[in-house]
C-alpha cells in the first residue's frame, strides 16, 4: 500500500519574526497509508488540534515537507489548496458545524454545490448518504431538531459527500454519550471496511484508540510513539460493545426499577386517598345521622 499522507519534519509556528513567536509542532514526521485507521492520542495542550489542521490543510506548515495523495502542499497554490479541501479531505467536528437554518439534506448537499455538482446528482447522493447513516427519515429536519447523535451523522454524511480520500475527525464522540458514540465509532468502521476510507481519528480517549490499526501519540508538539494495534483492533472493538451493552442493561433496569418504584408509589398513593375518601365520607353520614 502507499503512503496518502506523508508530513516530513514538519514544523509549525505562530507570530513568525515577532517578539511572541510560538512554535507548536518540533518536526513531525508520519506517514498513513491508504485505507488505514489511526489515532492520534494526546493531552490538551499537546499539539494534536495544530497537526489535524496541517494535515486537513487549513493550515500551511511553516517549514517541512508535506505530500497529499502526491501533492506537495507546501507548493501549491490557494485555489489547489482549496480544491483538495474539498474533494480529497472529509472532516468531522466535535461540534458538527452544521448549518442551523439548512435542512439535513441541504447540509449534505452543500461541498457538492461547491464542487459544482448538478443540482439532480447532489440531490440523488445526499439522499445516498442520509440511507447510509441511517437518517433518510431526518432529511428535511433542522439540526435543531436533531439530537447529538443525528447531528452526527449527518456531519459524517456530509463529510462523505464528494467521496474524499480520507476522513479526519476531531473528537468526533466528545460531546456524545456513550450509546451515541457507540454508533458513531462502528460507522467509522463501516466507512473505513467497506468504502476503503482513510481515516484519522483525533481523540483523547485510549478506549477509542484502541479500536484502531496505529496509535500515535503526541506530547509537546513531538511524537512520542507509535503503536502498531491492528492485532487487537477487532478484540477491542468487540470489548467496548461489550461494555456499552453492559451499560446499557444497567440503564434499562434502573429505568425499570425507577418505574416499577414509582408505580408503586402511585398505588399507595391512591391507596391512602381512597381509604381518606372513605374515612371523610363515613364521617359525613355519622353526622348527618347525629344531626337526625
Amino acid at each position: 500500500m502507499s503512503s496518502i499522507i506523508k508530513l516530513e519534519n514538519i514544523i509549525k509556528k505562530f507570530y513568525v519574526g515577532e517578539p511572541n513567536e510560538l512554535e507548536i509542532l518540533h518536526g513531525i514526521s508520519l506517514e498513513v497509508e491508504e485505507g488505514e485507521f489511526v489515532a492520534i492520542v494526546g493531552p490538551s495542550g499537546s499539539g494534536k488540534s495544530t497537526l489535524m489542521n496541517t494535515i486537513g490543510v487549513l493550515d500551511r506548515p511553516t517549514s517541512g515537507t508535506y505530500m497529499l495523495d502526491g501533492i506537495n502542499v507546501g507548493e501549491a497554490e490557494e485555489s489547489e489548496l482549496s480544491e483538495i479541501r474539498n474533494q480529497k479531505i472529509g472532516f468531522v467536528f466535535q461540534t458538527y458545524n452544521l448549518i442551523s437554518k439548512t435542512n439535513a439534506l441541504k447540509n449534505i448537499e452543500l461541498p457538492m454545490l461547491y464542487a459544482g455538482m448538478e443540482r439532480s446528482e447532489r440531490l440523488k447522493r445526499a439522499k445516498e448518504l442520509l440511507d447510509l447513516v441511517e437518517m433518510g427519515d431526518r432529511a428535511k429536519h433542522l439540526p435543531e431538531e436533531l439530537s447529538g447523535g443525528q447531528k452526527q451523522r449527518v456531519a459524517i454524511a456530509r463529510a462523505m459527500a464528494n467521496d474524499p480520500a480520507i476522513i479526519l475527525a476531531d473528537e468526533p464522540t466528545g460531546a456524545l454519550d456513550s450509546k451515541t458514540g457507540r454508533l458513531v465509532m462502528d460507522l467509522f468502521h463501516k466507512l473505513n471496511k467497506e468504502k476503503n476510507k482513510t481515516i484519522v481519528l483525533i481523540t483523547h480517549s485510549n478506549e477509542l484508540a484502541g479500536e484502531t490499526d496505529r496509535i500515535i501519540s503526541i506530547r509537546d508538539g513531538k511524537i512520542i510513539s507509535v503503536k502498531d494495534n491492528s492485532k487487537n483492533k477487532e478484540k477491542n472493538i468487540a470489548k467496548n460493545r461489550t461494555i456499552n451493552t453492559a451499560e446499557e442493561t444497567v440503564e434499562v433496569e434502573l429505568d425499570e426499577k425507577e418505574k416499577n418504584e414509582n408505580n408503586t408509589q402511585k398505588q399507595e398513593k391512591s391507596s391512602e386517598e381512597k381509604n381518606t375518601n372513605e374515612k371523610k365520607k363515613n364521617k359525613s353520614k355519622k353526622n348527618e345521622g347525629g344531626k337526625n
